[in-house]
């Protein structure tokens, strides 16, 4: 328990987690700036898996950049909750090697000519729970 009442989560905990739901936010940065957008996602392999496409704010950092990954699930009265973050290098994958089909996303190969499959591993993740 730390400081403010909140239980640290340790990898395995988080990965269960973040295996349990299908929606997140990537963080990264745009012409310097922080920038946060939603996705749709799946956890396969210790990596966090989600479509993008070409034209969009996010696709340039998902070419070898570095991005966070956070996603969470809080009561309605804030009295129980927990939230997991992932830290990674973002990267695209050719439709060659996409994992197969992944619950929470459906994707046709090959893919739309302007969406790309983007891969973060989960090199670095936190978490925490409010504690009850």
């Amino acid at each position: 328990m730390d400081l403010s009442g909140l239980e640290a989560l340790g990898r395995t905990e988080c990965l269960r987690l973040l295996a349990g739901v299908d929606v997140g936010r990537v963080v990264f940065t745009i012409r310097g700036l922080p920038a946060v957008q939603p996705v749709r996602f799946a956890l396969w392999q210790e990596s966090v898996w989600f479509l993008v496409h070409a034209g969009s704010d996010l696709f340039g950092p998902a070419q070898d950049g570095v991005v966070a990954f956070e996603t969470d699930h809080v009561d309605a009265d804030l009295s129980a909750g927990w939230w997991v973050t992932v830290l990674g290098r973002a990267g695209t994958v050719p439709g060659r090697d996409l994992p197969p089909r992944l619950p929470g996303l459906s994707w046709q190969l090959p893919l739309p000519v302007d969406v790309r499959c983007v891969r973060i591993p989960v090199e670095v993740v936190s978490g925490r729970r409010v504690a009850t």
